[in-house]
């Protein structure tokens, strides 16, 4: 375990409360900030996130503000857990505090930026320049059982060996095994991608399809993330490992996740504004399925499930024709 270190972590959600829990766990001091004062003051009067992960208590090293200055003070480490929707603001936020002390940064976040498509790596760069020690942790992790202590491993990719090294230090412990990488790409494209994935294989559950639909929706959902991930420069090992296979089974498989969620309510005729007023937090893959076809569409890389999950979240697709659209491509080798 790392010597005791002080780590801000911006993002009142479910993960990064469960974070924020892990890190003081492992006997860091550890800020959690959120930017409505009034999401934070049950968290300080309850000493527990009664919203997102009811009954597991704060340790004696975790505080709580939406004082942000007073949060970045004296960090050695930010780690940013916000939607990608509001992960560039978040960042210009941030700006001028981590300039003027070079604290290292690390994301959480796992999805595309709307709108442009790009990774968080390449936000992170245009915010704050491309020499900014920072790092993207991924893998299978729920939030939940990361907070109550279950054995959970994740993956954090950096450019910079040295850096990756000490965010997974930081999070290492007797719960949590982290392991390193040099494949920013690789590990963000996984974390983004399995999220629509897991849309598809709730919709195909909500229709009532079976265990074998499914287990064709992840090989085949697999193929499509190696080969998106292969053409914009990730490395294929990246996708057999935690980033890639790990959180795409984890997410398409267990009702834990917030997308499967959403797919078994779209399979079930539900609208997408009611399935997401039910869910009641972001889902992720609702907004990567367009990002997604944006870049293969940019690589020349077919995506088919990919490109059936936006149709029917954006283009008004029937879930079911979406699955004869499938069905009905042409015959070719697995390999291909």
């Amino acid at each position: 375990m790392a010597a005791a270190a002080a780590v801000a972590v911006l993002g009142l959600g479910s993960w990064g409360t469960a974070l924020a829990l892990l890190l003081a766990r492992n006997g860091h001091t550890v800020r959690l900030w959120g930017h409505d004062p009034q999401e934070v003051a049950p968290l300080c009067r309850d000493r527990e996130n009664r919203r997102y992960l009811p009954g597991i208590a704060f340790p004696p090293g975790l505080t709580i503000s939406a004082d942000l200055a007073e949060t970045l003070a004296d960090s050695g480490l930010v780690m940013v857990v916000v939607p990608s929707c509001a992960y560039r603001a978040t960042l210009e936020r941030l700006r001028p505090y981590l300039q003027a002390s070079g604290t290292g940064l690390a994301w959480a976040t796992k999805g595309l930026e709307q709108g442009s498509g790009r990774f968080l790596h390449q936000v992170t760069a245009d915010v704050l320049g491309e020499q900014w020690p920072a790092a993207a942790i991924s893998g299978p992790s729920f939030a939940r059982e990361v907070a109550l202590g279950l054995p959970t491993a994740v993956t954090v990719a950096a450019r910079d060996a040295n850096h990756s090294h000490r965010v997974a230090t930081l999070l290492h412990g007797s719960n949590l095994r982290a392991y390193t990488s040099t494949d920013v790409i690789g590990v963000e494209l996984g974390g983004a991608i399995k999220n629509v994935l897991a849309i598809a294989a709730g919709i195909a559950d909500g229709l009532g399809f079976g265990a074998n639909t499914r287990a064709a929706l992840i090989t085949r959902g697999l193929a499509e993330m190696v080969r998106l991930g292969t053409a914009v420069g990730g490395q294929r090992e990246t996708f057999m490992g935690l980033a890639g296979i790990g959180d795409l089974v984890l997410t398409c498989t267990d009702d834990q996740s917030r997308n499967r969620r959403f797919g078994l309510a779209i399979g079930r005729g539900e609208t997408a504004e009611t399935a997401f007023a039910a869910i009641g937090q972001v889902v992720e893959g609702a907004a990567t399925a367009q990002e997604a076809m944006r870049l293969a569409r940019q690589h020349r890389v077919e995506m088919p499930i990919t490109e059936q999950v936006d149709r029917v979240l954006h283009d008004g697709q029937d879930p079911r024709r979406a699955v004869e659209m499938l069905l009905a491509r042409d015959l070719k080798p697995e390999s291909a």
